[in-house]
């Protein structure tokens, strides 16, 4: 270890988030190796550490001959002060190595607060912030995640962007700078060659036009580039690489254990859900297989808990069979079972029961708004006496606590769908008097609400997000219209959903916004402990950009978004067709049901969504 580490560490908060050398990690010869990527996380190694995709293509890469993946994450604020004061740039874990002399600087965004951070790393490693100021080949900065599904706003930073899943499109695009670095290329002759992958999209070639209102003009591909550019999907998906030996954290992380995912896509159709849209068509993993990959990966690791992951977990057919097949392991070796993302409409007597045979987690329901109408209207499709149900089956099978989640200013919403959440919450606290097994401990129900924040790549694309201060009025509005001491409220602030909002359906001309408000201090803006709202609203007023233009203005049917030239799949017909039944309250059947046609099937050969 560097001394001047030694010296730092102590200091500073957690510092074994900035050690390595964590059971499972991959150490590579560097002898051996002709392509080396720093895998970057632009957030803390709690977050980072937990999120599952980072592992799946952490093992992905590694998995190649030739190439070592190492790791790097947002240093907290303590960290990253002494680290520049020391002059100690920013460094991979497993190597120790600054980032900056690396082939690919490769960041996994899935969260738009996190563009600040990507620009505190790359200026943390030494490296230039602007691709055009990048002329080599390496380092070559590359970015994935949600958030690549519009990443307009700091497009300016990055030279190359993976859209949809990277199982096989990274490796595909790694293998070509390989050819590359091997050949000689120049690193604009690179680019011109990936972006005939698909799923790559390369910023530098594509030419955007404004009209005199600010809106996009035109968008216009050069050197080759698609004009659209259509994501990747993993058809096999049950066949996919899965991380049998993941790292084993050396401090706590938020999700410490291991996650078993069981399918891909959601058969739903939630009109406000980006997940929901970007990750179709539905491709579901086998049972047998699953249960293989987590009793291995429980034996690897020594995780006392696994937990199943998907957008709608209790959607997964063959569910009850899965959870037989791993308790039959994890019961003798006191290994918990946890199912997050239930639904309120099929949790079952028999889910109740696994879930609770080694030791009982909570439960977390999201009606996401109050009243039926408004579910009609986003598409969300449980009707109140189905959480209900629900709510009575955990409550007699000795369930006190319960967390509602729900969200505020969504599209057509009026305060009486506000008063709606108090009076669900109400009977679920009824249905509790009523029903519940164990009544010594008194009821907890948890009301949590957050600020609706329209998305690219769903039917609420089109939607102006409600001033801060209308937000302010409908939380008080609710809060007041909960009386009852078993239930707590608890809401988010809104400021920096007004931001992500910003971002999240922003263009180019953010890119200056950004970069002023990282020079001005401003990095984990995710994190309370750093966002600042005046300093954002400060950027935006100096770079004479009205925020307002892109969080609270409503869209045109026609008008072209700034993300225009990437597409998820599914079709721009089919999210404006959502968007006007949203007005009319009329429910879209989910896909095992009936096909909608949203065009999302076609990325498979077969052209059938497997669900």
């Amino acid at each position: 270890m560097d001394r001047r580490l030694e010296r730092i560490l102590p200091r500073v908060q957690k510092p074994a988030r900035y050690t390595g050398g964590e059971y499972n990690q991959i150490i590579k010869n560097k002898s051996d190796i002709d392509v080396r990527i720093a895998f970057c996380f632009p957030d803390t190694y709690e977050i980072g550490m937990s999120n599952l995709g980072m592992r799946i293509l952490y093992g992905v890469f590694n998995d190649m001959p030739g190439v070592w993946c190492e790791r790097a994450f947002a240093p907290w604020g303590d960290m990253a002060d002494e680290m520049r004061r020391a002059g100690i740039p920013l460094y991979a874990l497993e190597s120790g190595d600054p980032i900056g002399y690396f082939d690919m600087i490769a960041f996994s965004i899935g969260y738009e607060m996190a563009f600040t951070s990507v620009l505190d790393m790359l200026d943390m490693a030494g490296v230039p912030l602007r691709s055009d100021e990048r002329e080599g080949l390496s380092p070559l900065v590359c970015a994935g995640g949600t958030a690549c599904y519009n990443i307009e706003p700091i497009a300016e930073f990055i030279d190359l962007c993976f859209i949809g899943e990277g199982e096989e499109l990274d490796v595909e695009v790694v293998e070509l700078y390989r050819k590359a670095k091997r050949e000689g290329w120049t690193k604009t002759e690179f680019l011109r060659q990936a972006c005939r992958i698909q799923g790559v999209y390369v910023p530098r070639f594509y030419d955007i036009e404004y009209n005199g209102d600010g809106t996009v003009k035109s968008i216009t591909a050069r050197e080759g580039a698609p004009d659209k550019v259509l994501k990747r999907v993993v058809e096999d998906f049950s066949g996919a690489y899965f991380p049998e030996h993941p790292i084993v954290p050396s401090t706590e992380i938020v999700h410490d254990r291991v996650s078993l995912e069981l399918f891909r896509g959601c058969i739903r159709g939630c009109r406000f859900c980006q997940a929901g849209f970007i990750y179709r068509p539905v491709r579901p993993r086998g049972a047998d297989r699953l249960i293989e990959q987590g009793i291995s990966s429980l034996k690897n690791t020594g995780y006392e808990e696994v937990t199943l992951s998907s957008l709608s977990t209790s959607d997964y057919r063959p569910l009850s069979g899965l959870c037989d097949g791993l308790l039959e392991w994890c019961e003798p070796n006191n290994v918990s079972l946890s199912l997050p993302s239930l639904r309120a409409d099929n949790f079952s007597i028999d889910l109740m029961h696994k879930v609770q045979r080694v030791r009982k987690s909570g439960l977390t329901f999201a009606p996401e708004a109050g009243t039926q109408r408004l579910r009609d209207a986003i598409n969300k499709n449980v009707r109140e006496e189905d959480l209900l149900n629900s709510c009575r089956i955990a409550f007699e099978g000795g369930w006190s606590g319960l967390k509602l989640y729900f969200m505020l200013g969504l599209p057509t919403e009026t305060d009486e769908d506000v008063r709606g959440i108090a009076d669900m919450a109400l009977n679920v606290l009824r249905t509790w008097k009523a029903y519940a097994s164990n009544k010594n401990r008194g009821a907890r129900i948890t009301v949590s609400t957050s600020f609706f924040v329209p998305k690219a790549h769903t039917p609420f694309q089109w939607e102006a997000q409600i001033p801060i201060d209308e937000y302010r009025r409908r939380v008080r509005i609710l809060k007041e219209s909960i009386t009852a001491k078993a239930i707590t409220y608890n809401w988010h602030e809104p400021e920096t959903s007004y931001i992500e909002a910003v971002l999240s359906r922003g263009d180019r001309r953010l890119s200056k916004v950004i970069e002023t408000v990282w020079r001005r201090g401003g990095r984990l803006d995710a994190w309370s402990d750093y966002f600042s709202f005046e300093r954002w609203m400060d950027a935006f007023s100096e770079c004479g950009i009205d925020p307002d233009f892109y969080a609270a203005r409503e869209r045109g049917r026609d008008e072209i978004f700034p993300w225009s030239m990437i597409a998820s799949g599914v079709s721009d017909s089919f999210m404006w067709r959502e968007r006007e039944m949203a007005y009319t309250g009329e429910l879209s059947p989910d896909c095992r049901a009936k096909c909608t046609g949203c065009g999302a099937n076609r990325l498979l050969k077969g052209g059938r969504c497997d669900d």
